[in-house]
């Protein structure tokens, strides 16, 4: 049953994203949290809907010592998955890519895409790996594309490290006050993320 704001998602979807912002707090301190992260961040950036973000602040807040080396494996695995993104794009996309753009709903400006490219494939990357525009899209368009590789993987580091790296200076320096916030507000926070999230696919199909 959808209610108003702020609880216009499902109480059962709310209770399910507070279950897992508490369990990523407990995970973050066990052995295989970074490995976690690196798989999450990897296949995000070529197929997983979610974004690193949701694993990586939590566990920055839990352990504020690591905020730095947490973005580092983020911006790495993000960008290694970005290459596997990349790749469905550039030798698999009449299987595996044409499969994760109807899913995504994509399909119908997947090709519109390419004259932009031809002009603005730099900035698609950037701005996509930066902001909440589906990052995954933007690897599997680069190599269907083909997008120099060289310039795709420093555009990629570019965008994902300031993005990344910019969560954990910002948690590293108000990680309590923001931690106080995030327990507050949760469901207020949870509905931006997907508006953020669906605004984001909707704007790529506009362009």
């Amino acid at each position: 049953m959808w209610v108003r704001f702020p609880l216009l998602l499902p109480k059962k979807t709310m209770k399910v994203f507070r279950f897992l912002y508490n369990w990523t707090l407990e995970q973050s301190s066990k052995k295989y949290a970074s490995w976690f992260l690196a798989f999450i961040s990897f296949i995000e950036s070529s197929f997983f809907p979610i974004p690193p973000d949701i694993i990586l602040i939590p566990m920055i807040l839990a352990k504020r010592t690591k905020a730095f080396i947490l973005a580092s494996v983020c911006t790495v695995f993000s960008v290694l998955g970005g290459l596997f993104g990349y790749l469905i794009g550039f030798a698999l996309f009449n299987s595996i890519g044409i499969i994760l753009v109807n899913f995504y709903g994509m399909n119908e400006y997947i090709e519109n895409l390419k004259e932009y490219y031809n002009n603005y494939g730099v900035w698609f990357v950037l701005i996509a790996g930066f902001t909440p525009l589906p990052f995954k899209i933007i690897t599997i368009a680069s190599g269907l594309f083909q997008l120099n590789l060289i310039v795709f993987i420093l555009c990629s580091f570019i965008a994902r490290g300031c993005r990344f790296y910019l969560i954990a200076f910002l948690l590293y320096i108000f990680g309590e006050t923001i931690k106080k916030f995030i327990n507050k507000y949760f469901n207020i926070l949870t509905i931006l993320f997907f508006i953020l999230l669906v605004s984001g696919v909707l704007l790529l199909g506009y362009l």
